[in-house]
């Protein structure tokens, strides 16, 4: 081989490396810093101080389709995330299944390694809420339980899907 193709193989190795190292770094880097946390208020100046302060972000979303009567009943009305990286997120309980998952056409998408494509599912039914795992890798629990098969949920229970928890609250 002549000398000029050697030194383009060692110039190509070491872009390959320094390509290989700076990915690393990008992966170590997602890792430990996550996800952010954003407020979903909006930003709104206090004319009195000069100081910014968050504004809780109106509901714009079309009332709930449940009916009246399950929400005097007790009946939770939301689907909360209160753990994992989308905490904060609530979700509107009406008629339809929610499906919870990593794949986008799931109601519910988790940005988590621990949960499965299309994970989990809760589902009304007779007036009451319930949970089925979808034959995910890492399991479904309820409180501290394992879902093995559609399990009712109380109003207030964790439902804990990879490194996300969920509650049905009222």
């Amino acid at each position: 081989m002549s000398e000029l193709a050697v030194t383009l193989l060692r110039l190509g190795y070491l872009v390959l490396l320094w390509v290989f190292v700076l990915s690393a770094i990008g992966v170590l880097r997602h890792d430990l810093y996550g996800t952010k946390i954003t407020s979903r208020g909006r930003k709104t100046t206090s004319p009195a101080t000069g100081v910014p302060s968050v504004a809780p972000a109106r509901d714009t979303s079309a009332p709930t389709k449940q009916p009246a009567a399950a929400r005097r009943d007790g009946q939770p009305t939301r689907l909360v995330v209160t753990d994992g990286p989308l905490r904060g997120t609530t979700l509107p309980l009406t008629s339809s299944a929610i499906l919870i998952g990593r794949a986008p056409s799931c109601t519910l998408v988790l940005d988590d390694d621990y949960s499965s494509s299309r994970h989990a599912r809760i589902f009304p039914q007779g007036g009451q809420w319930f949970v089925e795992d979808l034959g995910s890798t890492n399991g479904t629990f309820l409180g501290s339980t394992k879902v093995e098969q559609p399990t009712l949920v109380p109003p207030g229970a964790r439902v804990r899907i990879g490194q996300s928890v969920v509650e049905l609250q009222k």
